[in-house]
Formats: C-alpha cells, structure tokens, sequence
C-alpha cells in the first residue's frame, strides 16, 4: 500500500474535477485522481454550449435566466443556488474566454450565442440567444482549456487510478483509498478536503448518451458510507439519441432550426398539449415525453420506436417561415449548407460514421436516450456535503458537477447549464476546499485506511460462481429502461425493483475469469456494475414513492404535479437490504410555482 499526502484531493478529471482543482491549486497542494486520461473525460461529449446571459445578439438578463431554470426544474430546484449560478454565469465564460477557450464568433468578434430549448425572453416568452458555444464541441473546448490551466498551475495528475473508498472518521473526512489500474496496487492518498467529481450513471439504462465510464462511482462510494443521495428518481432523457446508439445529437441542432417528424411527415411538437408556442425549443422532459407518445401511438418512423429530426436547409427554412422566426436583427431567419456544415460539424460527422447519413440532405433517425442524473450527493453552493434534512455539513467533503446535487436542475435540467453547473461549482468547490484545508490540519489516518476498499475487491477476487457480470448488467439495463424510463407507474417500478434486488443477490455468485493484478478491468467491471446495482435500487425505491408527475419523473398512474404533498427533496440512504428515505423543503426566493407553458 503506498501512501501520498496532498491538501487537497480531487476525485474526477472531468469539467468539474478540472476546474475545482485549478482553483483549488492556488492556494493548496492539489492532485486529481482519474480513472482515465483527463482529456478522455466525458465532459468533451457535451457539444451545444454554456447558457450565459450575454445579451451579445439581443435583450437577455440573469434573472430571465433564474426563471427559465427554474420553471425548467419544475419547481423543484433551490432558487438561492440557481440566482447564484445565473448571476455568476457571464463572469464565468469571460473568464473561461480569458483562459484560452476558443468559442465561436459573431462578426463582430463577440462570443457567438444560439438558442437552446426552455431558454427565452421572458416579456415575450420567444426563444433567447442564450447558449454560448464552441461550434458543437463546447464541453471538448472547456475540458482542454481547464487541463492546460490545471497543468500551467502545477496540479499533480494521477490518471487512470481507480478511486474505490473515501476515508471518513469521526472527525471527518481524511483522505481516498484508489487502485492503480497498471499494478494492480492500492494507493491511499491522505487529505485536508475532498472534492468527488465523478460524473453521472447513465449506465443504469439500455439507451445512454453516457460514455462506458459512467458509473456512478461518487455517489455509490458515499452511498457505502452513510451519506445519503439526493433527488435519484430525476433522471433525464434527452430527446435526441441516434437510434439504438444513444450517441447524443445536440440541442444545438434544435437551436438552428432542425424539427421534429413523425411516420406522417408531421412536425409534431406544434401540437396542442406537447409545446404549441416554442415547439423543437421546448424543455427536455416535454420533448422526450412528447416523442414517446409519437411512437406509442404507432407514428414512429415505419412504426419503429425513432422519429426523424430534420435539419436539411430545405426544412429548416420552411418551417422558420411558417413560425415567422427572425434573426436577433430582425431579418428572416434562412440557412444554407454550409452554415449547417460550420456550426454543426461534429454532429455531421457522427451521423456520417455511424449511420451512414449525411444531415445536411437527409433526416437523422433519433429517439430518447437517458443522459443526466438531476440528483447526486447533496451540496450547499458552495460544494459541501451536507448529510441529513437539515442541511449539517460532513467536514472536508466537497461534491460537485453530475455526481453532486445543489439542487439547481431540481426535476429537469435545462439545456447549457450542466456546463454552467460545473465551472460555476467546481470553482466555488475548489476555493472552498481550498479555505478549509489552510484552517484545518490533517486528520490521522485509521490503522488500516484501504480495508473497506480491500474488502469489497477480495469479495469480487474470489467469488466462485456461475453468473456472468455482461449478463445481470443487461438485465439491469433493459428492465430499468422499460420501466423505470421516460414513462413510470407503480406496477412497472415494482417489477423492476424486484428484479434489481434478484440481481443483487445473483451479482453475490459472479465469476471473474481474471485473477490477476495487472489491468485486471474484469474486476474493475464488476465493482462498476455494483455501483450501478446500488444506484438503480436508490433511484427505483425513491420514484416508487414519488407519487406525481413532475420534470423527468412522469408516472402514467399519477399524472399531475403534485405540489402541496411532493414540493420536497428526496433523501435516499443505502441500507443492507433496504432504502431509507426522508424528505426535506425547496428553497424559495422569488418564484412561485405554477403550471409551466411551451
């Protein structure tokens, strides 16, 4: 076992990881531990842009910003944290443009802004020029700036170190237990303050956007720790997956015009009960919810469970005719080729490799695909791990991006700001750990501080049965999909709790082919699928009691948003053979719930 010492310890090498530990690193010694190579983190799969109230192409506040988030949350997210991340969010790109990052330009030489769904003006309730992008590789742009920072500011990096247990005494919070990946070796590194930063679990579902990293590995570490999980049953689907891959297709495409077509060749999104007045733009969970009626009613392409999103210049121009959409200048909105072509290369690209299509002349078959985990390990805006109802910080410990819970996203992420989320948060993560670690000394390490971590590998090492792990993740995969997905109800939720609970038992009798050290990722496999097991139980028991629709959370059985029982947060802790849940309040500020409008 070899042992390090730093101030501060990052886990998670992603936009959030990158920029706590850059901000971190200016006043503490700082390390990042990540399974992978930073650059490789899945924060470079984000491609449509940063929402930021520029007002560069026209009229736009941050408090139009608070109430389009907000309303996007369907109430439910923390108004107190949201205003902070609005307020904070056009400081933030400057600073990101300061630092390097390449964003797109208007003529003019300003930074470029496109819209984005559930994004307007909020006096006329049109569409804004929110999204600050980078072509349709924004989040590529930022994880590349932020690990050249990183570099330039002298953070020690551990790449491809898995972290498997987060040290917590009495006290506090006294390091992380990692395993390097190339040796086989268990690393303790000893700390002031630790920031988890480790993204989502997308994985938990058939049809992901994710990348095969994410799995959850933050919160399940804290979840075996006693700290509860925030908010698991909101899980968003974003609308547009290429079919059967779940390779996102940016809302950015939606932002230049690109429609929505069902087996009918009809634009769908005009019609009334899905979003008549902003259509494509529309929130993510409105869209999703109305693609997967399309196909329930048998409109899906041919039948099939896909629909076309069209973003050739014949149909965009068509349609930005009959919506009478404008340019911020007031001019007819029209594009051609090879605007498509500039500002949507990566998307061209994808579909081309993948599909074999080219958008620019023919319609990309798309379906909803699970992406964002709304919930996480709780937080106050300043990253700290807050463990019950009444908010009590776990000293040391910091949270931030995917894997933590503010609550800024509440029910439903808005477009643009998981970005926002992560460098707004991660900064502020970062200078508070920072804070805390010059005012605090090291807290001594237990006896054996990796003997959790040692226990849960050794149980996987010589586990002597007949399961195959690719078997019960498929399982899991494709009953949380059906039942625990777009559509909920009591009768389905069940099943799958049924199942992911046989399936956790059946994970006990799994049998690794390698008994090695050395890159041994069948074993890493396997920790991951039981992060992922923990995670779907967690998400499954806490949407069971949820009993109303709201944001990402849609039950057929209980279909209204219900805000004088549900108005709460969930709490979930992971129990041996059950899920404990408790609630606590929304905060509010300025905005009252209401019934929200497309």
């Amino acid at each position: 076992m070899k042992q390090h010492q730093f101030e501060v310890v990052v886990v998670g090498a992603g936009g959030a990881g990158l920029m706590a530990a850059l901000y971190a690193s200016k006043t503490a010694s700082t390390a990042v531990i990540s399974k992978l190579y930073p650059t490789r983190s899945h924060t470079g799969a984000a491609q449509g842009g940063i929402g930021a109230a520029l007002g560069n192409l026209e009229e736009d506040h941050p408090e139009w910003h608070t109430y389009d988030t907000v309303k996007g949350s369907d109430y439910l997210g923390d108004q107190d944290a949201i205003e902070f991340m609005c307020e904070e969010a056009p400081s933030i790109v400057y600073e990101l443009e300061h630092m390097g990052l390449p964003f797109s330009r208007t003529e003019d030489g300003k930074i470029n802004q496109r819209p984005f769904g559930g994004h307007t003006n909020n006096d006329t309730g049109r569409p804004v020029t929110r999204a600050c992008y980078a072509a349709d590789r924004t989040g590529h742009m930022i994880l590349q700036t932020l690990y050249q920072q990183s570099i330039k500011n002298k953070v020690t990096f551990y790449d491809e170190f898995q972290a498997l247990d987060v040290i917590v005494t009495d006290d506090g919070v006294a390091g992380v237990v990692a395993l390097e990946i190339a040796t086989g070796e268990i690393h303790v590194f000893h700390a002031k303050s630790v920031i988890f930063a480790t993204g989502g679990w997308g994985r938990v579902w058939e049809i992901t956007s994710n990348a095969y990293a994410y799995t959850g590995d933050g919160v399940a570490i804290t979840l075996r720790r006693g700290i509860p999980a925030q908010d698991m049953e909101f899980f968003q689907f974003h609308p547009t997956g290429i079919y059967k891959m779940g390779i996102l297709i940016t809302e950015g495409v939606r932002g230049e015009g690109g429609v929505l077509i069902n087996g009918k060749g009809e634009r769908f999104m005009e019609k009334e009960g899905y979003a008549p007045n902003v259509k494509e733009l529309a929130s993510r969970d409105v869209v999703s919810r109305a693609m997967y009626l399309e196909m329930k009613a048998g409109l899906g392409i041919e039948g099939k469970r896909y629909l076309y999103l069209d973003v050739t210049p014949e149909m965009v121009n068509k349609y930005a005719t009959l919506d009478g959409r404008t340019r911020p200048d007031g001019t007819p909105y029209r594009v051609t080729s090879e605007e498509i072509l500039s500002k949507l290369p990566d998307i061209i690209d994808f579909c081309e490799t993948y599909l074999g299509i080219n958008p620019v002349t023919q319609p990309m078959p798309v379906q909803p695909t699970a992406h964002y985990g709304m919930g996480g390990i709780p937080t106050d805006k300043f990253g700290q791990v807050v463990v019950d109802k009444k908010n009590k910080i776990l000293p040391g410990l910091y949270a931030v991006g995917e894997n933590g819970c503010v609550s800024v996203h509440g029910a439903n992420r808005l477009g643009t700001n998981s970005l926002l989320d992560l460098v707004v948060f991660g900064k502020h993560s970062g200078l508070k750990a920072a804070e805390y670690a010059r005012n605090s000394g090291y807290i001594p390490l237990p006896e054996n501080p990796a003997a959790f971590a040692e226990e849960q590998l050794e149980a996987l090492r010589n586990s002597d049965g007949d399961e195959h792990i690719s078997d019960i993740g498929n399982e899991m995969k494709e009953v949380m999909f059906d039942h625990v997905g777009v559509f909920r109800t009591e009768e389905g939720m069940s099943k799958a709790l049924g199942k992911i609970r046989e399936l956790k038992v059946r994970f006990k009798n799994i049998k690794l082919d390698d008994k090695g050290s050395v890159f041994n990722m069948d074993i890493l496999n396997a920790w991951e699928l039981s992060n992922l097991l923990d995670i779907a139980e967690v998400t499954t028991v806490s949407a069971l009691k949820r009993k109303e629709s709201r944001g990402a959370h849609a039950r057929d059985d209980y279909p209204e948003r219900n805000d004088k029982k549900w108005m709460k947060h969930t709490l979930a802790w992971l129990k041996e053979d059950d899920v404990k849940l408790d609630y606590k309040d929304v905060v509010f500020t300025k905005f009252k719930p209401k019934k929200r409008v497309y």
